[in-house]
């Protein structure tokens, strides 16, 4: 199957959108598939009888088409023009960022109340937060599009799979074959062009021209960084310890670097999609912005390319850590990337503490072994304990079954069920 054939979670949300006045902003990753999007919302239109000629793109990693865009009265001048033989059309711009002032220009031109909608896409949330999202403001509606989730990956891989990933339970046989899909996933990760690649050498090229392009090039421009090599290096060691405490004073003694330095490309790296931090479970919010982070990346094939180890996952020295990450990637993609975690001074320990905004918890506790029958771990005893959940989750690697504690159900769940895990 084609990556312009795959359909997008997001996509009906966005597509939706469409109709809306306001500005759509689709924020993501380099080669999360935002340009695939746009033709996909292209040929969407196309089929609602849109005609192409009411339909524009620019891509601003284009000089000509950057330069197209480099005058905002002359742009305008060019929209009325066009206006002239359509009464209505959809602009579509990709890379939005690479504008000087993109939200000033955008705003301006919005505001001329002119029947144009504008779809617009960024790599960059430093970047579109500065000069898209505060000019913006009440103008528009942001979308993230993310590396495949598991399901859309599934959708490739075995599409006659798909329909059973959120059955409760399913035959021996299919839940082997999802979760041979699921541990070539957790290896190779989520990128597009990754998964669409047909051997594992194709693979590992386009994870390192990824990673090149992105991280060596694009987010080292963006952070003007002084010492690229220093900051290649923390990226691998954020690699190494994913799903461990990140101690900032360490990373900078080892690195050499300043602590604010490391600090702020910590806090680049989170916004320009390369890694998520989960942050420690407090009710108290200023204690939890005061405690060390959790990290993982947003795609586990880049942190296995970081540490250059693909070994398949049953054999995989970091098993552990890789299900931990892939557990938080998916349910950062499905909380809006809030994360957090639960730790106290008794090394009591939750994977995960998911919440929403009316004080409703659930805790995640995650296991790369095979159980043959429940066991709860004293840390996830002590939270229900203390906090009285109404629901909790015990993600392993072959049980399928739900007890109760008091009043908490405690449900053993598939890696692959993971998206499930919701309020």
């Amino acid at each position: 199957m084609h990556e312009e054939l795959i359909k997008r979670e997001i996509f009906g949300e966005i597509a939706a959108h469409l109709k809306a006045e306001e500005i759509t902003v689709i924020t993501g990753a380099r080669q999360t598939g935002k340009t695939t999007l746009f033709l996909q919302l292209k040929d969407y239109l196309i089929a609602r009888k849109v005609k192409e000629s009411q339909i524009r793109f620019f891509n601003l990693d284009l000089i000509n088409d950057l330069f197209a865009l480099n005058n905002q009265g002359d742009f305008i001048k060019f929209l009325k023009e066009e206006l002239k033989r359509e009464d209505f059309f959809y602009c579509f711009i990709d890379e939005v960022q690479r504008l000087e002032n993109a939200g000033r220009f955008l705003k301006g031109i919005y505001d001329l109340k002119l029947p144009v909608k504008f779809v617009v896409s960024g790599s960059s949330s430093l970047e579109m937060k500065a000069k898209i999202s505060e000019p913006l403001t009440g103008r528009k509606r942001i979308f993230h599009l993310w590396p495949f989730s598991f399901s859309e990956y599934i959708l490739w891989g075995e599409p006659s799979l798909s329909g059973l990933l959120k059955e409760e339970s399913v035959s021996a046989i299919s839940r082997e074959k999802i979760m041979g899909h699921f541990f070539d996933y957790v290896i190779f990760g989520g990128y597009p062009k990754v998964v669409l690649s047909s051997s594992v050498k194709e693979k590992i090229d386009v994870l390192n021209e990824i990673y090149s392009s992105y991280i060596e090039k694009d987010i080292v421009g963006l952070l003007k960084v002084k010492n690229p090599f220093a900051f290649a290096k923390l990226v691998s060691m954020l690699s190494a310890q994913a799903g461990g405490l990140v101690n900032l004073h360490e990373l900078s003694s080892t690195l050499g670097m300043n602590f604010r330095t490391v600090e702020s490309y910590l806090f680049s790296l989170e916004n320009t999609f390369v890694i998520s931090l989960a942050r420690p479970y407090f009710t108290n919010a200023r204690k939890e912005l005061t405690k060390m982070p959790k990290v993982y990346f947003v795609d586990t094939g880049m942190r296995n390319l970081s540490v250059k180890d693909f070994s398949p996952f049953t054999a995989n020295r970091d098993k552990g850590k890789l299900l931990e990450n892939v557990t938080a990637s998916l349910i950062a993609r499905s909380r809006e990337g809030t994360l957090n975690y639960w730790r106290t001074k008794d090394k009591n320990e939750v994977d995960f503490v998911i919440r929403d905004y009316f004080g409703g918890i659930i805790p995640v506790e995650v296991k790369a072994d095979e159980m043959k029958r429940p066991e709860i771990p004293r840390g996830l005893k002590s939270f229900i304990d203390k906090h009285q959940p109404k629901e909790a989750f015990m993600v392993n690697l072959s049980l399928q079954e739900a007890v109760k504690i008091n009043n908490t159900r405690i449900k053993f769940i598939l890696p692959y069920q993971i998206p499930a895990v919701s309020l």
